[in-house]
């Protein structure tokens, strides 16, 4: 067992379930974030098979897009046997121009939590922060980790785990999901917007990226105001 089992598998002695929340594309000058959400239970750590899958995941960060290919497999192997469940909602450029970065990535945050909630097959719910004993403490109750600091305003009681993708498996499977679905949704964009590289980069700020930007200017899925020292006269 890795060092991000055991820290799941430690929690779950006082939690019926994890849900690990990440996000993928924050510091991105064009495109959506995207935040991926993944539930865990005790069931997963019973099932020899599963661990061994589970042990490959890592941060998707310090992995080689073929790496995170075939982790994302995994994932869904294990989803299709019941072993957990994960999914993915995006914060539009147009709810990041609203709401600022934040913004939507707490609301896409939301979505992706809420997703798991509507669709469990056994009967928990998502922890409220209003709640006068959150669910997390209580056992069954659900806890809810998310990658980095508190989130603020949020809905539901969770926690914060600082470079979380490194420390929690369902954390890094949530970022394997994140990462894996904004990858594609960007390398589709890089066919809608072809002078811009979005297959390489994914909307980075690279400096092949910026030279694109001041060479045609910024398109549909530029995020404006990321951009605005950049094009400076």
């Amino acid at each position: 067992m890795n060092a991000l089992q055991a820290h799941d598998q430690a929690r779950l002695k006082t939690a019926g379930r994890l849900i690990g929340v990440d996000e993928a594309g924050r510091g991105c000058l064009a495109g959506p974030v995207v935040a991926g959400a993944c539930v865990v239970s005790r069931e997963l750590f019973a099932d020899g098979e599963a661990l061994r899958q589970s042990a490959r995941i890592n941060d998707s960060k310090q992995l080689s897009a073929a790496a995170r290919a075939a982790q994302f497999a995994v994932l869904a192997d294990l989803q299709a046997r019941g072993l957990i469940d994960f999914a993915v909602s995006m914060g539009s450029v147009e709810e990041i121009a609203r709401h600022n970065i934040l913004g939507a990535t707490r609301l896409a945050m939301q979505r992706a939590v809420e997703a798991l909630a509507e669709r469990a097959t056994a009967a928990w719910a998502l922890p409220h922060e209003a709640a006068d004993e959150p669910l997390f403490q209580r056992e069954g109750g659900v806890c809810i980790l998310v990658d980095g600091r508190p989130l603020k305003p949020y809905p539901y009681a969770h926690e914060g785990v600082v470079k979380g993708d490194g420390r929690s498996l369902c954390i890094a499977m949530a970022s394997i999901a994140a990462k894996v679905t904004r990858d594609h949704e960007m390398r589709r964009l890089g066919k809608v917007y072809a002078a811009y590289g979005f297959e390489q980069h994914k909307g980075y700020g690279t400096p092949a990226h910026r030279a694109a930007i001041r060479k045609h200017g910024p398109c549909a899925i530029h995020r404006d105001l990321f951009l605005r020292k950049l094009l400076l006269p």
